[in-house]
Parts: structure tokens; sequence; C-alpha cells
């Protein structure tokens, strides 16, 4: 190859590691308090875990658990928002260290990830309104169901549908966008979190919806990258300690006005 030509290429290999993000997470709690921040990816779409409070800034159960983490390894905080499907490419990509987002461990997830102890779950449930008979899913058929992209009740919606032709998924970004859609009619039902009615029912007309029936429970683990067993060991060992002296059985009252479910261990 001329030389001539080995210099160019040489020199758009360099333009192109210079305009690459650099790489945030870090591979050991040591290289985060040396580090000295905490970059937690969030969605701040879907309360109670994590919305934006009235100065725009994240709140929820999620947000303090972080928080919380934050404050046992002695640094402050850094949000990084994502949408339920961005929550694996963030840490593939390794823009952050950890997901703290409703992010439900499944064992295709964890194909690409690795997953915390749980520190938290929830039921996925159909929600639609009172006046509408449903109760399995052969009565969703011929109807249009919302769901989040890239959540648990995603596959399981998805899977029901295959199983019973009729049935219209539509898939939103976001789940302030869903309850947007349930409350204008875009839809007949939805999949959601068994918290899901509560919102609903602070907007127009949203007395009207309920639980119908639940799909599964899902367990939240704490994602970090594929193979950081330093940071994921220390994580297992924080969350213990949270469990045991009530602190998140205290922010799920908080934030759910229920306790947490029996929360189990692997």
């Amino acid at each position: 190859m001329p030389n001539k030509l080995k210099l160019v290429l040489a020199g758009l290999a360099v333009a192109l590691v210079a305009i690459l993000p650099a790489a945030a997470s870090a591979q050991t709690v040591d290289e985060i308090i040396a580090r000295g921040k905490l970059i937690v990816a969030v969605d701040t779409t879907t309360p109670p875990y994590g919305f934006l409070d009235a100065d725009l800034k994240p709140t929820g159960f999620d947000i303090e658990v972080a928080t919380k983490m934050g404050e046992a390894l002695g640094v402050p905080v850094e949000f990084v928002t994502v949408t339920s499907p961005g929550r694996i490419p963030s840490l593939l990509t390794k823009q952050v260290d950890v997901v703290i987002s409703i992010f439900s461990i499944t064992p295709a997830r964890a194909i690409q990830i690795d997953y915390s102890i749980p520190y938290a779950g929830q039921s996925a449930v159909v929600i639609a309104p009172k006046s509408t008979a449903i109760s399995s899913h052969a009565d969703l058929v011929g109807k249009k169901v919302g769901l989040t992209r890239g959540t648990g009740e995603d596959g399981l919606l998805t899977a029901a549908a295959e199983a019973n032709p009729g049935i219209e998924i539509l898939r939103f970004d976001d789940y302030s966008s869903l309850l947007q859609a349930m409350v204008s009619g875009q839809i007949d039902a939805m999949g959601g979190g068994d918290y899901g009615e509560i919102y609903l029912k602070k907007a127009q007309n949203g007395d009207d919806f309920e639980q119908k029936y639940t799909l599964k429970t899902f367990y939240f683990g704490i994602g970090v990258a594929k193979g950081n067993d330093n940071l994921r060991q220390w994580i297992n060992t924080w969350l213990f300690t949270q469990k045991t002296d009530g602190v998140l059985e205290a922010l799920s009252m908080k934030y759910r006005n229920q306790p947490l479910p029996a929360l189990p261990v692997f």
C-alpha cells in the first residue's frame, strides 16, 4: 500500500476515534469512587418509579434508590435519561455504570447484561375502562391494545396476539404517551404496571379505568455491564442491607402506597 494512502487511512482512523463518545462506565467500585460520580440510566416517564417533579428534577422510587446508592459510595449521582428500549444500549455502549429503571429480570436480557438481585417488583396487568368486559386474552380480540415498547408487557401481549389473532398491538416509546393514548381513546386497553390506573385516575375522565387481569409478576434488578462482577457483587451486598434495614419497604410505601412483594434471590 502506498505510504500516502497509509497516512490517509491512519488519519481517518484517528478522526473516527475522536468523534466516538467517550466510555463513561466504570468496571469497579474503586473506579467509581476515584472518578467522583455514579452514572445511572433512568426513565423519567414511568411514575411512581421515575418522573419529573415540579422543578423538572428526576424523582421517584428508582431515583431515590440511585441517590441512596451514590450516598453509600460517597459520590453524587449523574442521571442519564433513557426510554425502555434504551436501557440495554446504554450499558452496551458503556455510557452508564448501572441501569435503575424498573428493569425486569428476564433470561433474554441476561444474555446481554447482568442483573443484581431484585430490589422491587410489580405485576404487569391489563387496564381498560370499567365499562369494557375484559377478563382474559380472548376478550382482547378485535381491540387495540397499547403497551410500552421493550417492556415485559410487550413480550407477554405480543405472544397473546400471536395466539389470539385479531388483537391489534400499538407500541409507544414511553409510559406517558401510553397513558395519554388510553385516556384519549386511541386504544381500548393497555398493558402496564399494577399502579397504572392511579395515574389514569388523575387524568380527565380517568375514574372509569380499572385493572382487568394480571399478566405476570416481574421483579426489578439493577443492570450492570456483562461480566462486571465487582460492581454487581457490591450492589447485591448493598441491596441486602437496604432490604433488611427496611429502606426498600419504606420507599415502596412512599411511592407505591403498598408494601413490596416478597423478593426472591438468586
